[in-house]
């Protein structure tokens, strides 16, 4: 069983409460508001968050192999969307299937506990077999951007999703107040927090783009809005779910919040590049996967090795 401590609980519980009024208020607004289509949208992206909200639940109340499996088909489900996202070559299909393949070989070594070796395997050995693989197709049009794009991929969507799962390695004494799953819980509603605070800001106070070539709704304002809010309330959560003291958690949420913008900024520079607007369809009114963890695959990562540096964890045992 995973441990959830009272804290973790509290804040799961809080998450639905929240969810509750907020569709609450999202039916409500249905009766009152004359356009029905900006509240039919807004309907439709509160139950696909529902989805969201309750699969996690359900993958976390379990134990670690039933998180780590959830975790898993994510990646399978990311790694998939961006392979049908991205141009390929019909010579690659021999690759891709290296390339899913790699996603239970990277789990098992987690699941395991084997975490040097998830450190590794995709940015070493997959590095390695990739072209290995190429090379023995024989198709030399195309192999340099096709090599480099797959393992892209495989990076984003395999090895930094895979982050999710490895804070189980956390040991628990480190963090009394939430355990392991406290962590994850943090990095989670900080990265979310600053997503929406960023919207926010930009919306009510935007005038000055930031980068219009590659993200024309994104703000000065919006940016410097959203670090401000996000290392407040990196530092409020941080005796709830952390060991952290107030310096460290406010200097989490600078870090969490700028990372957080650039995620997002790195997979809408991909889109505009392919000339796609989501990159996918399966979760109605959000996009596709990488949509919602554009963001969480620069911010999970960092806030990993930020925790395993001040606590002194031993990640390559």
């Amino acid at each position: 069983m995973i441990n959830i401590t009272d804290n973790v609980r509290f804040c799961i519980e809080g998450l639905y409460v929240i969810l509750f009024i907020i569709t609450c208020f999202a039916y409500a607004l249905g009766f009152i508001k004359k356009d029905k289509k900006d509240v039919a949208n807004f309907k439709t992206r509160m139950k696909s968050f529902w989805v969201i909200v309750v699969l996690f639940t359900l993958a976390f109340i379990f134990n670690k192999l039933a998180a780590i499996i959830f975790i898993m088909l994510i990646s399978y489900l990311a790694l998939k969307e961006f392979f049908s996202m991205i141009p390929t070559r019909r010579s690659d299909r021999r690759v891709l299937l290296w390339a899913y393949l790699s996603i239970p070989i990277q789990y098992y070594f987690l699941y395991t506990g084997w975490v040097a070796m998830f450190y590794l395997f995709i940015p070493l050995y997959m590095f390695l077999l990739i072209p290995l693989r190429m090379v023995m197709v024989g198709d030399n049009d195309g192999f340099l951007k096709s090599c480099g794009t797959i393992h892209w991929g495989l990076m984003a969507c395999v090895y930094a999703i895979g982050y999710f799962a490895l804070y189980f390695a956390i040991p628990e004494s480190i963090n009394p107040a939430g355990g392991s799953l406290g962590f994850l819980m943090y990095i989670l509603i900080v990265t979310i927090s600053n997503d929406f605070m960023q919207f926010v800001f930009g919306k009510s106070f935007g005038r000055h783009k930031i980068i219009p070539n590659v993200s024309p709704n994104k703000t000065v304002e919006g940016f410097v809005g959203g670090v401000v809010s996000t290392s407040i309330i990196a530092g409020c959560l941080a005796h709830f779910l952390t060991p952290f003291t107030y310096p460290q958690a406010y200097l989490v949420g600078v870090v969490i919040a700028i990372a957080g913008f650039f995620g997002d900024v790195t997979m809408s520079a991909i889109k505009r590049d392919i000339g796609v607007k989501d990159t996918g369809s399966l979760l109605p009114g959000h996009g596709g996967i990488l949509d919602r963890l554009d963001s969480m695959i620069f911010t999970v990562p960092l806030f990993f090795h930020y925790v395993a540096y001040i606590y002194n964890v031993g990640i390559l045992d």
